[in-house]
This record gives C-alpha cells, structure tokens and sequence, in this order.
C-alpha cells in the first residue's frame, strides 16, 4: 500500500477519535436531553484556554491539568443545567428553541475570549521525549499517540458507565423514552444535570487535547468543532453513543485520506459528501433511533 496513504490512514484514526469523543459528547446531551449545544465548539475552546492557563498561572502540565478542567467544566454544566437549560428542555420544542438560544451563547463565548484572551493565537509550551515514532516509513507524532491513548481509555470508561452502572443504564434509558422513564422513579432533574455536566466534562478534556496536537487554538475556531461535532452524530445517528464513536473514525479518515491526495478544501468537500451520502441512503444515521429499540 502506498506509504503515503497508510500515514493519512494513521492520521485520519488518530484524528478520528478526536472527533469522536466531541460527537460522544454532543451525543449524549442531546440524546437525554434533546437540546442542540450550538456552543459546543466554544466550551472545547474553553478547555483549551484552561490548560494554557493552567500551565502559565500554576505551572501543570496539560495531562495533570486534564481532570482539574474535567471537574471545573462538569460543576459549570451541572450548575448551568438549572439555570439555562433546564428551561429549554421543557419548552415544547426543544430542539429550536436550544439551537437559537445556545447559537447565542456560543457568540457571547466567542466574543468573552476574544475580550479576556485577545485575538492571537495561543499554543502550548511542552516537549515530550521523544518527539515522534518511527513504524516502518509511518511518523507519528508522540503527542498524538499519548492524545490517542488518552481517547480510548476515556472512551473505555464512558463505555463501562453507560453499560455496566445502574446511572449509565438510567441515561440510556432516558434516551430511548423519556417518558417511560419517569414511570420508573427516575430523578430525571438530576439525570439531565449529570448529563449536561458530563457533556461539558468531556470538552473541556477534549479542548486540552485539541491543544496538545494542533498546533495553535484562538476564541474563532469553535465554531470548526461544533460543525464537526454534528457531522459526527449525524452520519452515527442522533442520540447513539456507540454511533458518536463510528461516524467519527469514519470523518477522520475519510478527511485525512482524503488529504493525500487533494487539497484540504476538496478533503473538507468530501466528508459533507460522505454525510449527505449517508443522509439520502440512512436519513437516522448508520447507528439511528430505529437500533436502540
């Protein structure tokens, strides 16, 4: 095979994962709580300022500043549940009522870090030895198989609370019927909590990794991520965990080995392509509602 294609093979599951984990996110808080997080993107930008900050004012490295920002992140969604969003998953139609409401919060965002953090462009300061990996002619960088790994035992742990903890079975539950769920005596008030909570958790730990592997963050690439974000759980199927993680591998290396052999701005084309493909063949996605029954 060739070398090249193999590297972009590499980088496009690499990358994957990225996008996977900010779909899993997305996922999960739109699956139990049927609200579109508009201003995900900012929060994963959010993340990536708290470790540059982490590091200048305390001195951690990104990997020791990863669940501090876990749990800063997880008490503001769990507090910002009750304040905002709680609000929005009663309105009768959620999904356009939190689509316009968090779209304005994802421009006060942008507009907040752009008055506290300015418009440069920031960027980690670490070294790591060594730098990069050598497997045959393939280069990876070390950063990105730390990133990698550091993606698969998260994804691990989610994976075991969603299958294997009576909370993780109560979330998937909620996302399959809400309303057969209050039947049962289910805190649903808290349930939501947690889950925006965690869906925040989890980009601000991803907004730490977005930083360690790209080479520079600024408060006008959120939106980048949130659009990525969708296109993930839209080609896995709106509200499926399991979905998040496909449709992302499937983005990133259809992205990356797209790259091998376009420009960036064809790569880009053809993973809308590839979305609008799996739109007109599986409207639900490939992992759609109809599975989880």
């Amino acid at each position: 095979m060739n070398e090249l294609l193999l590297q972009g093979l590499v980088n496009g599951i690499i990358l994957g994962t990225i996008y996977a984990l900010i779909g899993l996110s997305l996922n999960v808080i739109f699956g139990v709580l049927r609200v579109v997080n508009f201003a995900h993107g900012e929060f994963i930008i959010l993340g990536a300022y708290g470790a540059y900050f982490a590091q200048q004012w305390m001195g951690l490295s990104p990997f020791v500043a990863m669940p501090l920002i876990f749990a800063v992140f997880g008490a503001t969604g769990y507090g910002l549940y009750f304040l905002l969003i709680r609000r929005l998953a009663k309105s009768d139609d959620p999904e356009h009522a939190s689509l316009l409401v968090m779209f304005g919060v994802a421009i006060a965002l942008g507009a907040l870090m752009l008055i506290f953090f300015e418009a440069d462009s920031r960027s980690l300061a670490y070294s790591i030895d060594p730098p990069f990996f050598m497997f045959g002619s393939i280069i990876v960088p070390t950063s990105k198989l730390l990133a990698l790994g550091i993606i698969v035992v998260i994804t691990a742990i989610l994976a075991w609370f969603l299958y294997r903890t009576l909370p993780g079975k109560a979330l998937r539950a909620i996302i399959m019927n809400r309303d057969a769920v209050q039947i049962v005596g289910v805190d649903l008030e808290r349930m939501s909590a947690m889950t925006f909570g965690l869906g925040l958790g989890l980009a601000g730990i991803t907004g730490v990794l977005v930083a360690l592997i790209f080479p520079s963050f600024s408060p006008f690439i959120g939106q980048d991520y949130t659009l990525i974000g969708f296109i993930v759980i839209v080609l896995g199927g709106l509200g499926h965990p399991v979905g998040a993680v496909v449709g992302g591998i499937i983005f990133g290396l259809t992205e990356q080995t797209a790259l091998v052999y376009t420009s960036g701005t064809t790569a880009t084309l053809l993973g809308f392509l590839l979305l609008i493909g799996v739109i007109l063949v599986r409207p639900t996605g490939l992992f759609g509602r109809e599975a989880l029954k």
